[in-house]
């Protein structure tokens, strides 16, 4: 319990040919956490510089900040529609149990 609780990523099964899946779709999250701070920071800079320019009210500016928390979990949604998060995980060769234990004891 302990090491799960330190570890950064601990697999719960003895099927090492997760873990290229694993990072794959660690690299897809990461990539919409950075379009979903993007597409947010863009549109408060519109509102910034909307206001400064006298052209945005503060009701327009709330509308916005929903819609674009609302677009953020939309796009944050297409994590569990992808055919790779339905596909089972795939790759690298099936290990025996005692292949497993030996390299997870050893830090392999």
């Amino acid at each position: 319990d302990a090491a799960i609780e330190t570890a950064d990523i601990a697999l719960m099964t003895d099927d090492l040919g997760k873990v290229p899946w694993l990072i794959g779709h660690s690299r897809r999250t990461m990539s919409i956490i950075h379009q979903n701070i993007g597409i947010s920071l863009a549109t408060k800079g519109v509102f910034v510089v909307a206001t400064a320019f006298g052209l945005a009210s503060m009701w327009g500016a709330i509308a916005a900040d929903v819609g674009v928390s609302l677009l953020v979990v939309a796009n944050a949604l297409r994590l569990l529609n992808s055919q790779e998060a339905k596909a089972p995980p795939s790759g690298g060769e099936q290990v025996g149990p005692q292949m497993a234990k030996a390299a997870l004891a050893h830090g392999h």
